[in-house]
């Protein structure tokens, strides 16, 4: 063979075989499939995004913000619910890297309200943790105060009412019930932790059955004169199944946290929220997007949170 025809066949054994258009076509499905497959396994595992409806964070973060928020540190998880239902999924956790701390902003599955065994829909609320399991907890007049020392106050923190309202002053919607307590003056009390033995009485039954009957997962404490039953077996005490935590809002006085609905198990905390990917004005419709568009805080994307 001369050394012409070898290095013509030298070339042609470099040159790609163009694919065919069903090749090109599987091929573009395949990669769609992966990356629909990479990014399912960071949302589960890795990073959820969470969008912020109301003022209770602010200045801290802003409505119309959108954040990025870290799943892994406090343990991911499998899916909880199916997506845009009320639907809720058996889902496994995987361990932490560190527990919740005083001070995380953090991300939670909304337990419901005061009195409500579970939420009328499923929703994510972002709020700062004041407090522990095992700590104690109290307002005088707004300055909080854990475990007898104040509270690291967050540097957005802010008022919008000029006045307290009293000690002694009952708001009759704030947690837990029938408590002798109002927003601006509150506690002490005590958040529970895994352990805790509880004496019940008819007396502070009603502050304890909400907590008791979610984490039997249905409707288990009765009253029969003057004894209580749970699950139908007489009861003096209760045991506490998990830990929980306080939320509060950095935006104090407007604010619907766990001073008005309760404490945070701790099987409801998604992640802790560190940066802003997004925001703009959400008061502009969709619809207008153009205007909509003309909103976007560029200075707010990408910013820490803390």
């Amino acid at each position: 063979m001369s050394l012409f025809k070898k290095e013509e066949l030298r070339k042609e054994s470099k040159t790609p075989l163009l694919k065919s258009p069903k090749e090109k076509f599987i091929d573009f499905w395949k990669n769609l499939l992966f990356a629909a497959a990479a990014a399912l396994l960071i949302k589960t595992f890795l990073i959820e995004t969470s969008r912020v409806p109301t003022g209770s964070m602010e200045k801290t973060i802003l409505i119309g913000d959108f954040l990025f928020v870290n799943k892994f540190i406090y343990g991911s998880s499998s899916p909880r619910t199916i997506p845009f239902t009320n639907i809720v999924l058996p889902y496994f956790q995987m361990p932490a890297v560190r527990e919740p701390e005083r001070g995380d902003i953090v991300v939670f599955e909304y337990p419901g309200d005061r009195d409500e065994f579970a939420p009328v829909e499923i929703n994510n609320y972002v709020k700062r943790c004041i407090a522990l399991p095992g700590d104690t907890i109290e307002i005088n007049d707004k300055v909080v105060f854990v475990n007898g020392r104040e509270a690291l106050r967050p540097f957005h923190i802010q008022y919008i009412n000029n006045y307290c309202t009293p000690k002694g002053v009952v708001n009759p919607r704030i947690f837990p019930k029938n408590a002798n307590f109002n927003e601006d003056n509150y506690g002490p009390i005590i958040i529970p932790q895994k352990g805790d033995v509880i004496n019940l009485t008819l007396e502070n039954i009603e502050q304890w059955r909400t907590i008791i009957d979610r984490e039997f997962g249905r409707r288990v404490v009765t009253i029969e004169g003057d004894q209580i039953f749970i699950d139908g077996a007489l009861a003096k005490s209760y045991t506490i199944k998990k830990d929980y935590y306080f939320m509060m809002g950095d935006n104090r006085d407007d604010s619907a946290d766990s001073r008005y609905w309760g404490f945070v198990p701790r099987d409801k905390i998604v992640g802790q929220a560190f940066m802003i990917y997004w925001s703009w004005d959400p008061s502009i419709p969709f619809s207008d997007f153009f205007n909509l568009l003309g909103t976007v805080r560029l200075n707010r994307i990408t910013r820490l949170v803390h």
